[in-house]
């Protein structure tokens, strides 16, 4: 059974430092692990995304504040969010592609309030 267990959101002020976690069963061949995000009225967009060999990929707007690492051995994708803005907040979905599909956790909620 394919499962994305996604955890750390949670509500936090300005300037703050958010953890998110991933934890991929059952899926075989994992390349690709990430983050994607979708604020209210708006798509969702690239968060950051690493391929199986550590060569990370940030959106310019994360770029410097967000870190994305991964435990193969785990099959686990972490999100270290630092700085955090007004704007960071959304619903940040876990994403993990193999060769033939593309897996979407659940989502869980940052937001970023005063």
């Amino acid at each position: 059974q394919v499962q994305l267990v996604e955890s750390g959101g949670d509500l936090v002020q300005p300037g703050g430092s958010l953890r998110l976690s991933c934890v991929a069963s059952g899926i075989l061949g994992v390349n690709a692990m990430g983050w994607y995000r979708q604020a209210p009225g708006k798509q969702r967009e690239l968060v950051a995304t690493i391929a199986r060999g550590n060569m990370p990929n940030y959106a310019d707007s994360v770029k410097g504040r967000f870190t994305v690492s991964r435990d193969n051995a785990k099959n686990t994708v972490y999100l270290q969010m630092n700085s955090l803005k007004f704007e960071d907040t959304a619903v940040y979905f876990c994403n993990v592609v193999t060769f033939t599909r593309t897996y979407w956790g659940q989502g869980t909620q940052v937001t970023v309030s005063s």
